[in-house]
């Protein structure tokens, strides 16, 4: 195992560490003589009103500090990784792993498999649970690691081994009633691969988990992403536009069943169903409390009430004459074409389109705009930006396509690059039903690059 070093990266500026003389490149050792493996330790750790907290000084001196504070009150440090012991790697081989089909050439953080239990409680990344060692099974009882976001696919012993090309893999039911009996909630995912848990097994999979409700809080069904890089890969089928409708469908009479029984819908389809389909969204009601927004399953209805509310709020704008460019994923692009047409409607001056572009470096069959690199958009949009250029035209970016936390595409081209480029000003906007209505009217609703 890596060894557990919590670094301090920062100190906040008048925090109660900083009053203590605690600096950047410190160790924590322990907080009240407890060892801190992670951010969760930290923060369950600091949460008291009396603290003796250890650090460990670049040179190796070692101080013991003793720390009087109200209850919650942080220390003000931070770390670089919420994970102090680096993080846990999938042990799997699933036949569906995106990571597998991703060609070469973009950077590497993109090509981690991670399945860390500490993440998924942390940030809602999805986990197996094939990977856990008991010592794993009683930090999550220690510390209650409640809600786990965790990838099932299917309760069948032997069709999940062989998915997840893991024999672990089979342990799922048992594992899952043994976090319910310690009380620790799930939120569940079914990445449906076509001709494997679709079907008879799709039914028995959502009957299983509910079972385990309140426990299980959400199941959200997902079609599984198929790149063009599956050379020596297994051969899998896309969900068609025909399954996605009957499986909408399906999740229909599942929820009418829960909401009988429970109270709530419990089960919930991905979005791209919804648009692989060409059905309407459902209303709010149907997401309950929008558990697996991260996961693509209520986003869409989100950013429609969103951009409703927005378009509701609008005076007819006085604005001059311009053009936009609204880049789009090619699954979403008939739907924000709509959308503009109800802005231009209400703002006179406003010429707006919306150019779908296709997505070469991973394949066509990818279509969602969060996998669209620089350069495909470059290529996509080299035809419109003549058009967009004359009488002040604009390019709208959404953020999603965009790392989290530096301006750069996946393939780390940066929005600035594309304005040059195209000798057109980019704007980044939020991926919000206001960002888009803003974004429409205004260079003020984003970051414009130019």
């Amino acid at each position: 195992m890596p060894e557990q070093r919590a670094v301090i990266a920062t100190v906040r500026p008048g925090s109660i560490a900083a009053e203590l003389g605690i600096n950047a490149g410190d160790v924590l050792v322990a907080i009240n003589g407890e060892p801190v493996p992670d951010l969760i330790v930290y923060r369950y750790l600091c949460a008291g009103e009396s603290l003796e907290v250890e650090i460990e000084k670049p040179g190796g001196e070692r101080w013991l500090v003793e720390i009087e504070k109200d209850y919650d009150e942080d220390l003000g440090l931070e770390f670089a990784a919420p994970t102090f012991d680096g993080l846990r790697h999938c042990s799997n081989k699933c036949l569906f792993c995106f990571v597998d089909q991703m060609p070469r050439g973009l950077r590497p953080g993109l090509y981690i498999k991670d399945d860390d239990y500490r993440y998924s409680f942390l940030h809602g990344n999805f986990i197996t649970l094939t990977n856990l060692k008991p010592r794993d099974w009683e930090y999550i009882f220690r510390w209650h690691l409640s809600p786990l976001y965790i990838s099932v696919h299917t309760t069948n012993p032997q069709l999940r081994r062989r998915l997840l090309g893991n024999q672990r893999g089979g342990e799922i039911m048992v594992q899952l009633k043994k976090l319910a009996a310690a009380g620790i909630q799930m939120h569940t995912q079914i990445v449906l691969c076509p001709g494997f848990n679709d079907g008879p097994e799709l039914e028995q999979t959502v009957k299983d988990l509910s079972s385990l409700y309140p426990a299980v809080q959400s199941i959200a069904v997902v079609p599984v992403g198929l790149t063009s890089r599956r050379e020596n890969l297994f051969p899998l089928r896309r969900v068609t536009p025909e399954a996605a409708a009957a499986i909408v469908n399906r999740i229909a009479g599942w929820q009418a069943e829960f909401r009988r029984r429970f109270a709530r819908g419990l089960v919930y389809g991905a979005d791209e169903l919804y648009l692989l389909a060409n059905l309407p969204f459902p209303p709010a009601s149907y997401y309950d409390d929008f558990p697996q927004t991260e996961n693509g399953v209520g986003l869409t209805r989100l950013f429609l009430d969103d951009f409703a509310a927005a378009l509701a709020n609008l005076k007819r704008p006085e604005i001059q004459r311009r053009r936009v460019v609204i880049a789009s994923g090619t699954l979403a692009a008939p739907l924000l074409a709509g959308l503009v047409q109800e802005v231009t409607a209400k703002a006179g001056n406003l010429e707006a389109r919306v150019i779908p572009v296709t997505n070469l470096f991973f394949g066509p069959q990818v279509t969602v705009a969060g996998l669209l690199t620089g350069r495909d958009l470059l290529r996509g949009l080299n035809e419109a930006a003549p058009w967009a250029r004359e009488k002040e035209g604009v390019i709208l970016i959404p953020d999603v396509m965009l790392k989290r936390d530096a301006p750069v595409f996946l393939d780390d081209l940066t929005p600035g690059t594309l304005a040059r480029e195209l000798g057109v000003e980019v704007q980044v906007i939020p991926a919000t039903g206001r960002g888009l209505v803003e974004g429409l009217l205004t260079p003020c609703g984003g970051i414009l690059f130019a």
